[in-house]
């Protein structure tokens, strides 16, 4: 009888009703031409594609020939610049972009084309181009990123697979503060709308961070970088409006005070309709935030940094329950989730003398979440030491050490609770890295990460890179690294009662339970990078990587069912995932630039010790397969800008039901209508009326599907 019902039960309490069966999955390595005839109709200031003889069908895949002509659609336009360009809004040259210094792959600044890591940035200026409203939505392009959005408030984000709302392997950084949360793992997107104007760039790391960002940083590293108080002085005002973004706006103003501190402050709002459902899902959410950042400097040795944020707002839901009786029907409810919090940082860096600096840096960090089936109160401080120096020609040395104390409150319900419901927990940590040259072309990268935990203790988790610096711009990089995602809360004190679907209903109530000796998962990972940058004209990216993890999260029945099954989170299960990824970008005349990427993954899990959890195992089908995406950026002239983006992902499962790939088209419009005023058309998602991406999982919450959307945005900088 254990085996009967430890199966697909728990299914991540997806309540799968209404949903129905999906459509069959397709052969996921062919791609499926779409036949019709397309229009091209160019309206006032936006571009729009329409199909006219296309079946009903969801199309899955991108027609290669189809890219490619939107690749090269403002071929036959006019190239001008625009005139008078503000000077932050001026994109970079393709060889600029190689060599931009970026600090997440070794905490130190180097030219990204050397770095020995699979990174991606996205600067400011891309943000402004692609026309997106978050950061969510920016990630869509990066390779080896998987991006879903569940309803119209949640998200499913990863790298390198395993994506789920509480995706548990991508560790997720604003200005070096950690917003990974530390009782189910994962990140609230919905909680951190970093005003995009303000970012100086986001880069994005595939691959283990373990060495140097510690536990999480298992697949990947986010940094959310923000632009330095100097830059952005003066006032700066947005507004916009769409029928998806039903308004959204940001006032800014940066100053510099006698003493030469430069300092700016914001406010920010923004409004979201419900997402496509024809019942109904009460998922519209709204957030207000605000905020400051100064910089200055003592002298030429010292220089320091002061910010915060503090942000309010609801995000709607519908979720449903199992109610208090056996094989009841789950009991629906309706409410916002009332969300807010604060943050303040401080970071002092100092330049002991010509070949050693160092860094300290303290913030403190609030949270506070009340939903229907969660409340959490939570408050961390974390305090960051490192130290960089150069003991001699060869060697150059990072090292530091590191506490976090997290103290969190809950209130426990019928669905959902903590024993205790009050915990505070304390993490302490240590790094040291050596980048050593071995000849002026050739460095060898050595390190490891030394954590304290309250669940496992100890974790070590070291790190090999060597990368070859070759001529003309080649650069061929390989690494070796072990990385942990170690317990959450949850996973060693919750009780979650679980939402069977009603086929499978074993008749007794199910619940998740933590459990004392839950182990920290572990990856032992493998990755070979090669660059191509052939200066201004064009560059090439490409990484394989192979992972093997072992103590990955099951669920299974602790003994032999009693009136209430108890599925104790357990380490049973390993994989394997491989893969490939690429970006590439080509400059085909000054103002058109094209971009492209593709990334290709396997995942394959084995369940280990004598584990039934089929719903942990279907987890290697929850990351697209084949995602593709080409975008272009053109300057039309007469101060016109046009941008198009075709993005292409494949099937994916999520416990057992189907989500069918999908492929949409983004355009945007811009205008500088003079120095420091734009105004922009963007178009999103346009090839389909609507399309589903993902589905919730451990929280029956209610999805919606993602709509084909439009809205306006302008700009004014004086």
């Amino acid at each position: 009888m254990v085996q009967e019902i430890s199966a697909p039960w728990h299914s991540r309490a997806i309540c799968l009703q209404g949903l129905g069966n999906g459509n069959t999955k397709g052969h996921r390595r062919l791609l499926k031409l779409c036949q019709g005839d397309w229009g091209f109709i160019f309206a006032g200031q936006v571009m729009y594609a329409a199909k006219a003889n296309c079946p009903t069908r969801r199309y899955r895949h991108a027609d290669m020939t189809l890219l490619f002509l939107l690749a090269l659609l403002p071929a036959s336009l006019p190239a001008a610049g625009p005139d008078h360009l503000p000077e932050d809004l001026t994109s970079m040259s393709l060889e600029d972009l190689m060599d931009i210094e970026v600090t997440s792959v070794s905490k130190k600044p180097q030219k990204r084309s050397e770095a020995a890591a699979a990174i991606f940035v996205i600067s400011n200026d891309d943000l402004r181009h692609w026309g997106v409203t978050s950061v969510p939505d920016a990630l869509r392009r990066v390779p080896g990123v998987q991006v879903a959005r569940i309803d119209a408030n949640k998200w499913a984000i990863s790298a390198r697979g395993f994506n789920s709302r509480f995706a548990n392997k991508l560790l997720v950084l604003i200005d070096g503060r950690s917003v990974y949360t530390p009782l189910f793992a994962g990140v609230y997107w919905e909680s951190h709308d970093v005003p995009l104007e303000d970012i100086e760039r986001i880069e994005v790391i595939r691959g283990p961070g373990g060495t140097l960002w510690g536990a999480n940083a298992v697949n990947g590293v986010i940094n959310i970088i923000t632009r330095h108080a100097g830059d952005t002085q003066g006032t700066l005002v947005t507004a916009g409006a769409g029928d998806v973004e039903r308004g959204f706006g940001s006032v800014r103003y940066g100053s510099q005070l006698e003493n030469g501190t430069n300092y700016r402050v914001y406010a920010k709002h923004s409004s979201h309709a419900e997402g496509g459902n024809s019942i109904g899902a009460h998922d519209d959410w709204e957030l207000g935030q605000v905020g400051f950042r100064s910089d200055w400097e003592r002298n030429a040795r010292d220089s320091f940094t002061l910010q915060g944020d503090y942000y309010e707002g609801k995000a709607g839901e519908q979720v449903e329950v199992a109610s208090g009786m056996v094989n009841n029907p789950p009991a629906t409810f309706t409410d916002d989730t009332e969300l807010s919090g604060g943050n303040l940082l401080f970071r002092w860096q100092r330049k002991v003398r010509a070949n050693s600096s160092f860094t300290l840096q303290a913030y403190f960090d609030h949270i506070k979440r009340d939903e229907i089936v969660l409340y959490e109160d939570r408050d961390i401080l974390d305090l960051d030491f490192q130290h960089h120096l150069n003991p001699a020609s060869d060697h150059d040395i990072l090292w530091g050490i590191g506490y976090r104390h997290i103290r969190d409150a809950t209130q426990n319900n019928a669905t959902f609770s903590l024993d205790p419901s009050t915990r505070d927990v304390d993490l302490f940590s240590a790094f040291i890295q050596d980048e050593i040259s071995l000849a002026p072309n050739l460095r060898l990268v050595l390190g490891s990460k030394f954590e304290h935990n309250d669940f496992t203790g100890i974790e070590i988790q070291p790190n090999a890179r060597i990368s070859w610096l070759m001529e003309d711009g080649h650069t061929l990089w390989g690494a070796v690294s072990r990385a942990v995602r170690t317990p959450a809360r949850g996973e060693h004190d919750v009780i979650l009662r679980l939402l069977p679907p009603p086929a499978q209903d074993p008749g007794v109530p199910l619940f998740a339970m933590g459990n004392a000796l839950f182990e920290s998962e572990n990856l032992t990972a493998y990755e070979l990078g090669y660059r191509i940058n052939r200066g201004k004209w064009w560059s090439l990216d490409l990484t394989v990587f192979y992972n093997e993890y072992d103590e990955l999260r099951t669920l299974d029945p602790a003994g032999m069912p009693p009136a209430d099954i108890l599925l104790p989170f357990d380490n049973r299960m390993e994989g394997e995932t491989h893969g490939i990824e690429l970006a590439a970008q080509w400059e085909v005349q000054p103002g058109w630039d094209v971009h492209a990427s593709y990334s290709y993954l396997d995942t394959f899990l084995h369940l280990v010790n004598g584990s039934n959890d089929s719903a942990a195992e279907s987890g290697e089908e929850s990351a697209p397969r084949h995602q593709a995406a080409v975008w272009s950026s053109f300057e039309l002239g007469r101060n016109f800008e046009f941008d198009v983006a075709l993005r292409s992902v494949d099937d994916i499962s999520i416990n057992g039901v189907e989500v069918d790939g999908y492929t949409e088209l983004d355009l945007r419009l811009g205008w500088i209508a003079r120095t420091g005023m734009e105004i922009s058309l963007t178009g999103q998602n346009l090839l389909d009326s609507q399309h589903t991406e993902f589905l919730p999982d451990f929280i029956a919450t209610q999805p919606t599907d993602v709509e084909r959307s439009i809205h306006v945005k302008g700009i004014w900088k004086f």
